[in-house]
């Protein structure tokens, strides 16, 4: 089962150890935790998978997020593609000491959020807007946003001005914390209140 191995930094299909199947009430697909160790390195790696469908008929195992040693840009899987890649470049970038392109990659995650509200403004700041008025972010979220919006076009046009270490974390924190908000929390509550309903 392919994995990502932290030692080898590298992917390796991994030898099977052990798995145990994931019985999530939460979860609508089939997964199961696995055990592996490297081919190469000999390292215990515990990893997540899921089913997915490869045909009309068929469906095989996804390879294995690694949830141990856990993976520095491992994302919750509630959050959409087209904001969770950014989030993760943005990782990425913060742990490569890139941090004017952590900071373009952490408002194109906002920007992401805004397309998968379908705001209709096209800009940034227009689309932070439409979600505040929408109530899908409440004031706190919008200033941000905004935050992460003023230095977004700092890192991506050329200037005198730097992001530095410190402003890149916290920016890096507020897109993630945006994102848990809006994607994560919002879908837990919404569970939250099905289950309720029903008791």
């Amino acid at each position: 089962m392919i994995i990502e191995c932290n030692h080898c930094e590298s992917k390796v299909d991994g030898i099977e150890k052990g798995e145990v199947y994931d019985n999530d009430p939460d979860y609508p697909f089939p997964c199961k935790r696995v055990l592996v160790q490297c081919p190469v390195c000999k390292s215990a790696l515990l990893g997540i998978t899921e089913k997915i469908q490869v045909g009309h008929d068929d469906w095989e195992w996804d390879n294995l997020h690694r949830l141990w040693p856990p993976q520095d840009a491992s994302i919750d899987r509630e959050i959409p593609e087209i904001a969770g890649v950014s989030l993760v470049e943005a990782r990425l970038c913060f742990k490569a000491k890139a941090y004017s392109a952590c900071a373009v990659m952490c408002g194109r995650t906002i920007e992401g959020l805004c397309m998968h509200h379908k705001t209709k403004n096209k800009t940034l700041a227009g689309g932070l807007k439409e979600l505040k008025e929408a109530e899908i972010i409440d004031t706190r979220l919008f200033e941000w946003g905004e935050a992460l919006r003023k230095h977004r076009n700092i890192g991506a046009h050329a200037s005198s001005e730097k992001i530095s270490k410190e402003d890149a974390k916290d920016l890096l924190d507020f897109s993630s914390a945006i994102c848990e908000y809006v994607f994560v929390l919002n879908a837990k509550f919404n569970r939250f209140i099905e289950r309720s309903t029903k008791k």
